[in-house]
């Protein structure tokens, strides 16, 4: 349960941030490209740091490394609180960022050490709980507005349920069974690293960070231009595109929901097999209907049935370096910055040929799957 709340209060952050964005633009008189430089530049430099501290929480204190990343995680979010300019802001997400590293992605690694038969059962209640920070963080910010306050009121918000849960877990959280007391070595350290890269090597491994990768394209790359998509391509109004955006959301905390007991009875690769097959064909018939209601059941259904890919590739990534986890984390981490570059390659067609025509790439996500996913369980030895 710690872990989990651990992942609630990071997506709860997300949510918040992401749905005050406007308010925070006009406190702190910011433009739209300080605001991109917000964006990315913390996320880039954090895709720096965080292997290193993933493969450290295979080798070291992974424990301490949590504790020592929450603090800093409420830290940041007391520096978001008190912002008063734009260098403060980005130092405040700069801070956040591999602070959310140690204490989220290493809490997720030390779940998935706790039981390595049940990788999928355990990523598919993490993946919920995420998913419900994330839907419950607009709303939190909604409720104050109504109530009188602003986005710092959130902030100081966050900071005080992030303190709860660190001093929860400076109680509750194990420690890792594959931590050391002693502080590795230089050349420890960096036979750990070089181990990382060699797992690459292994065409199971780079299986699943190539369908996670993908997988992406019609989760968190189809969220982040829905919006758009549906007030410049289906020409309907900001608040027609809202109600889009809170159907998705909606409907895929549902399924998130739901993909808990089904995992329990389905394996999670049988289950996607059939769910790549129906995205193939609702993702088309979504872009090419015009009807506004018939989109936004087909909407529905795409943010159904796409529930369960994050979690059951992920767990199937985890199964494949057994005792791992950091490492895998780092290997995230690390085929993330290349996809963290389709956004901008979908932006870019879009400058070129319009969001219509550009919406379309989003569908070689269930293809790669389809052609990549294998056809029977497999399993793999590190």
């Amino acid at each position: 349960m710690i872990f989990l709340l651990i992942e609630f209060i990071d997506e709860l952050v997300f949510g918040l941030q992401d749905a005050a964005w406007p308010l925070i633009r006009d406190d702190l008189h910011l433009t739209y490209v300080q605001i991109g430089i917000i964006l990315s530049v913390p996320g880039l430099i954090a895709n720096f740091i965080e292997p290193f501290l993933f493969i450290l929480g295979d080798v070291w204190k992974r424990r301490a490394i949590i504790l020592t990343g929450g603090i800093f995680f409420t830290l940041s979010l007391v520096f978001t609180a008190i912002s008063h300019s734009f260098l403060f802001l980005l130092s405040a997400i700069i801070l956040f960022n591999p602070s959310s590293g140690a204490f989220v992605s290493l809490s997720q690694a030390a779940l998935m050490d706790t039981d390595g038969s049940r990788h999928e059962q355990n990523m598919a209640r993490w993946t919920f709980a995420g998913s419900l920070g994330v839907f419950l963080g607009p709303l939190l910010l909604g409720g104050l507005i109504a109530l009188g306050f602003g986005w710092r009121t959130g902030f100081w918000v966050l900071a005080s349920f992030s303190i709860l849960i660190l001093l929860t877990a400076f109680k509750f959280l194990p420690a890792s069974g594959s931590s050391h007391a002693e502080f590795p070595s230089v050349h420890a350290f960096f036979e750990s690293l070089r181990f990382a890269f060699s797992s690459l090597k292994d065409k199971s491994v780079l299986r699943w960070l190539v369908l996670l990768e993908f997988s992406d394209l019609m989760l968190d790359v189809l969220y982040g231009f829905l919006a758009l998509y549906f007030v410049d391509v289906a020409g309907v109004s900001p608040g027609s595109a809202a109600l889009a955006v809170a159907i998705w959301t909606g409907v895929g905390l549902l399924g998130d929901f739901l993909l808990i007991p089904l995992v329990e009875r389905v394996k999670g690769l049988d289950y996607l097999h059939v769910s790549v097959i129906l995205e193939l064909v609702l993702f088309p018939l979504f872009l090419l209907t015009s009807i506004f209601w018939l989109k936004l059941i087909l909407l529905g259904l795409l943010g159904f049935f796409n529930s369960g890919w994050y979690a059951i590739l992920k767990a199937n990534l985890f199964s494949a370096l057994p005792g791992k986890s950091g490492t895998v984390q780092a290997l995230d981490n690390v085929s993330g910055m290349f996809g963290k570059l389709i956004p901008f390659g979908i932006g870019l067609a879009a400058q070129a040929f319009g969001l219509a025509a550009a919406m379309w790439v989003l569908l070689a996500g269930p293809i790669v799957l389809f052609i990549g996913l294998p056809r029977k369980r497999i399993s793999s030895s590190p």
